[in-house]
């Protein structure tokens, strides 16, 4: 009885040791019955790839203009006014199709002159560091001006060359722009290059 008592008393305590790890097999980096999804790390989360610029797809500007309007020789007008533009950067690219409307208002010999025009084309940007974009622009378009004169009509071709600077501030959707043109006109069957400079704000959407 005693003998049967015994290795009842071993065969139940197998399984336990089996079950258990040995301090042998412990210093020797054994990890029985380890449960598996403690032995994988957790997977880092997954990180956002960012591009050169925010994607905005549009922006819409408005500013203050400065327009040095060369009429016909030894006839300047000093023009003031606004200047209003929209560009479009398809995926959020670094070339996009460009608008623009100026208008000018100064002082011909005592009458007011206006200058107004609207122009088409492309635009380039580069982005910079500190929230700085550059770019620049060509377009295309008509221009019209009064009063009526002596030299010829009131419309005409023009055309338009220059960039600028936007700074935005943190990457927001509001920024400050300025910006710098040259601007050509075909009145009086002669050509004008005009200068302009222009200081606004954008919004970018």
């Amino acid at each position: 009885m005693f003998a049967c008592s015994v290795g009842a008393q071993l065969n139940s305590a197998g399984p336990l040791l089996l079950g258990s790890a040995s301090p042998a097999a412990t210093a020797a980096g054994a990890m029985p019955n380890a449960n598996p999804l403690a032995l994988s790390a957790p997977a880092d989360p997954p990180q956002g790839v960012y591009g050169v610029f925010q994607d905005f797809n549009f922006q819409a500007y408005a500013g203050y203009t400065c327009f040095r309007f060369y009429e016909v020789p030894n006839l300047t007008d000093n023009m003031n006014g606004v200047n209003f533009s929209a560009v479009y950067y398809p995926r959020g690219g670094w070339l996009g199709p460009d608008g623009e409307l100026i208008a000018a208002f100064g002082s011909q010999s005592g009458v007011t002159s206006k200058f107004a025009s609207g122009m088409g084309g492309v635009r380039l940007r580069h982005s910079a560091p500190r929230g700085l974009e550059v770019w620049v622009h060509g377009l295309v378009g008509g221009a019209h001006f009064l009063p009526q004169t002596a030299y010829g009509g009131l419309n005409a071709f023009s055309f338009e060359a220059g960039g600028g600077v936007d700074l935005t501030p943190h990457h927001r959707r509001l920024g400050y722009r300025l910006q710098a043109d040259m601007v050509g006109t075909r009145f009086f069957g002669t050509y004008q290059y005009s200068p302009k400079i222009s200081a606004g704000v954008v919004f970018k959407f």
